[in-house]
């Protein structure tokens, strides 16, 4: 994956687009694109490019442009089935003068125009110039794997893959949160785009594609998630048995990872957790990955997050070359700025900092892409929170039962401080809104509602800014049309992609804590058609009762060790509030969260910091905080340090370097930006 970046002109009066602007922008997202930077520049727009070379390592340069070097490219990702699109655009009378993907994507989008993402499998940000109609457009992958995000400013339009390449390009671009992402950021767990956390700053929609063109702009869903209508025929999805199901998931599987290994021109690594979907994913890559197959896991220092047993159990059976980086407290503690300059948004959970630390191993032993098991939770059911909704709605029809509430006894068995440990307590929590439990958003309530207890803190300024606002309503308000004749897992799996996968998972977790050391991630699960098969199976295929992921349990049964088959899930975790606590840590930690800094912030009242690190530090021998208090904390430092780097000062990027391709149409004297 690469870096992209632009600025285009809006109205005729707008001066030219600065070239050292451009440079600037492809300075900063040189992390991203480590092997070659690319500059075009006309009187309207120009492009930029930081290159991470994957595919056709020789002739992939960008910008690239059509044969009439009319319309030009900047692109970031892969299109996994570009070799068939290929061969449907020759049989068309299209000429190619290279071999990568790049060049097949703008001949696609010549022939198909916006239908050409419709027929792309892959993981993109794309910014396409038509310089002879004035047309920019820019289009996201289905979930939103790779980022995009655009500004408008004194006439023009900036876009880039970060924000810090935004304003590298013009000191005169406001830096300033907004409110309304804070607010979604601390209910949600994450922004939903457009919306982001820096005010004037938006983020394009995963499965969208947006156009500019005299004067105009438009926008438009190229794709959305889908699922059987509960009174369809057939249910309106897959009308086979499980065994059926099963094969076809297993076939479905092998090809998307096939596909994700032969159309990389460099080695192909793999994440290792020890849970069952990087098992498969790895297993299934090691046998497509010829002799010599890199696997990569996260170890903890804090027994009750550490999965090597199984990490190792799984690398032996494949027979990969194993390698492992092992994490402490203190470790997270010291990379937590680093790891909040990618994120670019405040994270409620430390968990992006050790898969920093992983994408460095991986990158220290010659890998530039990785297959991970992202997604399958989403696809197939793997989450507590999906039982949970399942348990909660059970309940929710006789809510005077004893017995039906027994069952959430059988959730969160992972948890040192699970809220099913106390009968009491359990019924309480659960039980919130028990009578509401037809209602969409049901099975994300308690999360909801846990989250949007830490907005306690906000100053009063920003409670003020935000008092009017209901992150959930806005969400709820949005749900398609069809959303309805969904089954209840079905809504709760919408839910669950449209919010936390696309901008937690695959962003703060994946595509950020990757590209820090440019590394370039692929997820199997992830792929257009096992998408499709998945989202069209019977709900109880997914999750058998309790059974989370039952199909895919089946899958792995005879090629993966059975030992990660039978044992119980245990989703990636690290410690949290405790790392920043302890009589060791980091100076930036106390500054960060100075009476001082809090008021330049201005995001949180100073008085409730204080006395939430107070609870924190008197807690630190007993082990763990409350959840509630670890994702406080972990949210106000992280936002202290987001307004360090991005708000109180300005990011930069270099503006010297040699450039792949120069193309510079503009002759006339530059007005600096």
């Amino acid at each position: 994956m690469c870096g992209i970046a632009g600025i285009v002109s809006l109205g005729a009066a707008a001066a030219p687009p600065s070239r050292d602007a451009l440079m600037r922008m492809a300075g900063a997202l040189t992390h991203r694109g480590p092997d070659e930077r690319g500059l075009y520049r006309d009187r309207r727009a120009g492009l930029a490019h930081a290159r991470l070379s994957v595919v056709d390592l020789s002739s992939g340069q960008q910008p690239l442009a059509d044969t009439g070097d009319k319309t030009w490219i900047v692109f970031n990702g892969e299109i996994f089935n570009y070799v068939e699109l290929r061969e449907k655009l020759v049989a068309l009378g299209h000429r190619f003068r290279t071999r990568s993907d790049t060049e097949v994507v703008i001949h696609a989008y010549r022939e198909w125009g916006e239908a050409a993402f419709e027929r792309m499998n892959g993981q993109w940000a794309i910014a396409i110039w038509d310089s002879v109609a004035g047309r920019l457009v820019l289009s996201r992958d289905r979930f939103g794997i790779c980022p995009l995000h655009y500004c408008e400013h004194g006439g023009r339009l900036y876009f880039a893959s970060e924000v810090k390449a935004i304003f590298a390009a013009d000191t005169g671009i406001s830096r300033a949160f907004d409110p309304v992402g804070l607010d979604q950021t601390f209910t949600l767990w994450t922004i939903v785009p457009p919306q982001s956390v820096f005010r004037g700053i938006k983020e394009l929609k995963p499965g969208h594609v947006r156009i500019y063109e005299n004067g105009t702009v438009r926008e438009r869903a190229f794709w959305k998630p889908s699922y059987p209508e509960i009174s369809g025929p057939n249910h309106g999805g897959f009308a086979g048995s499980l065994d059926d199901a099963v094969d076809e998931v297993r076939s479905a599987l092998e090809a998307a990872t096939a596909l994700r290994i032969v159309s990389a021109d460099v080695p192909v690594g793999c994440y290792l957790s020890g849970g069952l979907d990087s098992s498969l994913v790895a297993t299934l890559g090691r046998r497509f990955a010829g002799e010599r197959f890199q696997t990569f896991s996260l170890r903890f220092a804090d027994a009750e997050y550490d999965e090597t047993r199984f990490q190792r159990l799984v690398a032996g059976a494949t027979g990969s070359e194993h390698h492992e980086v092992v994490v402490s407290r203190n470790d997270i503690a010291e990379i937590f700025p680093e790891v909040i300059y990618h994120t670019e948004r405040p994270i409620l959970r430390t968990a992006p900092a050790p898969l920093f630390l992983l994408s460095r191993l991986v990158r220290e032993h010659g890998i530039k892409v990785v297959l991970t098991g992202e997604g399958a939770d989403e696809m197939f059911a793997g989450y507590d929170l999906f039982r949970e909704g399942k348990v909660r709605r059970f309940w929710g029809r006789q809510p005077a039962s004893t017995r039906r509430p027994r069952l959430l006894e059988r959730l969160y068995p992972y948890l040192s401080r699970s809220p099913v440990h106390q009968q009491a307590m359990a019924r309480q929590f659960f039980g919130r809104n028990i009578q509401s439990h037809d209602a969409p958003g049901f099975a994300h309530d308690t999360r909801w509602h846990t989250t949007g207890a830490v907005k306690r803190l906000f100053s009063a300024d920003m409670r003020a800014e935000t008092g009017q606002r209901d992150a959930v309503s806005e969400l709820l308000g949005r749900l398609p049309a069809e959303f309805s004749r969904w089954g209840s897992l079905a809504q709760d799996q919408y839910i669950e992609i449209e919010t936390l996968m696309s901008g937690y998972l695959l962003s703060s977790q994946g595509d950020r804590m990757l590209m820090a050391h440019s590394i370039e991630g692929r997820f199997p699960f992830l792929d257009d058609e096992l998408v499709k098969l998945a989202n069209s199976l019977p709900a109880a295929y997914k999750l058998a009762i309790l059974d989370e992921k039952h199909v895919l349990k089946r899958v792995a049964q005879p090629i993966v060790p059975p030992e990660i088959v039978a044992r119980k899930k245990q989703p990636y975790r690290a410690p949290n509030g405790l790392c920043f606590v302890a009589d060791d840590a980091p100076a930036y930690v106390q500054e960060a969260l100075s009476e001082t800094a809090l008021r330049a912030a201005n995001v949180f009242d100073p008085k409730s910091v204080t006395r939430l690190l107070d609870k924190c530090r008197a807690r630190t021998g007993d082990g763990d905080l409350s959840n509630s208090d670890n994702m406080a904390l972990v949210g106000v430092l992280s936002t202290q340090l987001l307004h360090q780097q991005f708000v109180a000062n300005c990011p930069g990027g270099a503006r010297t370097g040699t450039l792949s391709v120069d193309v510079d149409r503009e002759q006339r004297e530059e007005v600096p930006a």
